[in-house]
């Protein structure tokens, strides 16, 4: 990585994050997301300014050129310019590549289940009987009201399915049924306990 860091001290180039984080899933090595680094920041495709800046031969980097084409990452193309034909580098591959990879990021987001975003809060794996409470609950609640008693009671420090269940039992008690119905409760329960808060200091204890 030590000519990206070269690369980055001599002018400002543009890498995106997405390239960055994800080149070894796209099977590329180092010295692969040094040329396309190169490629996206040129005005025009010249092998050979590529080679000399990484200070490899030209055989060697068209080489690396043929098999970043042989993936799919890139494509060298002939284009008519002024009359002239001119190599291009058509980069519409590595832009969908990554492009799928944002899709297959919203993709797994969406089918989280109910069962994973407990253990994802929780910290831990669910036991069989937590399983089948779950089930239980979702009998007669909606997946939106189970995420937000279990968000309260992670919120109060509680994190056990005691604790969760007594929420669910007693918002089924008062027929909420919906995040808006949760809001509406918690704000009359905190208004009810600054008016208690209230009545306490306004209590005449001199003159009892």
């Amino acid at each position: 990585m030590d000519k990206v860091v070269n690369l980055l001290k001599t002018k400002d180039v543009i890498i995106p994050r997405l390239l960055l984080n994800n080149y070894k899933k796209l099977n590329l090595t180092e010295a692969e997301l040094i040329i396309l680094i190169f490629l996206i920041n040129s005005r025009e495709y010249n092998p050979k300014i590529i080679a000399d800046a990484m200070d490899i031969k030209l055989p060697l980097l068209l080489e690396m050129i043929s098999l970043l084409e042989e993936k799919g990452i890139i494509k060298i193309e002939l284009k008519s310019i002024n009359g002239i034909n001119t190599e291009i580098c058509n980069m519409d591959g590595l832009y969908e590549k990554l492009s799928l990879m944002i899709m297959k990021k919203e993709d797994k987001k969406i089918d989280k289940t109910i069962y994973d975003i407990f253990e994802s809060e929780l910290g831990r794996t669910l036991s069989s009987i937590e399983y089948e409470l779950i089930g239980e609950w979702l009998n007669n609640n909606s997946e939106e009201i189970l995420r937000l008693a279990l968000k309260e009671a992670v919120y109060n420090g509680v994190s056990n399915f005691r604790y969760i269940d007594r929420i669910i039992h007693e918002w089924n008690k008062k027929g909420i049924k919906t995040r808006a119905d949760v809001i509406k409760n918690n704000e009359e329960f905190r208004k009810k306990k600054d008016e208690e808060k209230q009545e306490l200091f306004d209590y005449d204890w001199l003159n009892e």
